[in-house]
């Protein structure tokens, strides 16, 4: 595997009950790039995507993340092997204020533990404040910063959507899944979510997106996978993506989204 790739996944079949959701699915994702995973609905990708994040146990595959094995079992190993996903349903704490939410996800990576948090001992203190200046650098990277006293429930859509991105970052992920962010959003909410995420690659992170807005996509990946029926149709450049006769048969052809 080229040093190059910071995610490989090879011959992912899952099965629920009669359906087979997916076979023999894979890709290959470039450290520092955007890759998308398309289709028209039912295609897959939700599952593949869950499967990627550890949502879900696949019947077989073989993953490699950083040049090292992983197993997708359970969302808090995945969560320590490196991915932090977000969800297309917004799950945050709602009667957590904005800081609370990116401080939660930044207690992956904490080292006090359980007795460290009851004891409340120097160590302890010193870490909660950094975990709180963290938060706060996040909330401000994201452009929420202001916010940061606000109970998240009380945010606008798109600032809630930025939020949840903060507290995925707060993990410190080799690789950001983004379940699609755009959902929900208006045209302006969109504008300022690319130039966002063209930031978060440019500062050298790692995003995996689906996204059902194909302007964005074929604007913001670099490269990207097409799913239809549960199986891989088309991989690579999104200008070539587009192109494919399957690709405009199966999901631009029948709308585009």
């Amino acid at each position: 595997m080229s040093e190059n790739i910071l995610l490989s996944v090879q011959g992912v079949n899952k099965r629920f009950g009669g359906l087979q959701a997916l076979t023999d699915v894979g890709l290959e994702i470039k450290a520092g790039e955007i890759y998308g995973l398309i289709g028209p609905n039912g295609a897959g990708k939700t599952t593949f995507f869950n499967v990627i994040t550890g949502l879900y146990s696949p019947d077989s595959g073989k993953f490699v993340l950083g040049g090292q094995p992983y197993k997708p079992t359970a969302v808090h190993e995945v969560a320590k092997a490196g991915i932090a996903r977000t969800f297309q349903n917004i799950r945050l704490f709602g009667g957590m204020t904005a800081v609370e939410n990116v401080m939660v996800g930044r207690h992956v990576r904490t080292k006090t533990g359980v007795w460290g948090a009851i004891t409340h001992h120097a160590g302890a203190r010193a870490e909660e404040k950094g975990i709180y200046e963290r938060a706060m650098a996040l909330l401000e990277y994201v452009g929420v910063a202001q916010y940061a006293k606000y109970t998240s429930s009380n945010l606008s859509y798109g600032h809630q959507r930025r939020l949840e991105i903060a507290r995925a970052l707060a993990t410190d992920p080799k690789l950001l899944a983004l379940d699609e962010p755009a959902a929900g959003m208006n045209a302006t909410e969109k504008v300022e979510l690319r130039g966002l995420l063209d930031k978060i690659r440019s500062d050298g992170k790692t995003i995996l997106l689906i996204e059902h807005d194909v302007k964005l996509v074929m604007g913001l990946c670099n490269r990207m996978t097409v799913l239809d029926y549960g199986k891989v149709i088309a991989q690579g450049l999104p200008q070539d993506v587009q192109k494919n006769p399957a690709v405009i048969e199966a999901y631009l052809g029948a709308g585009g989204h």
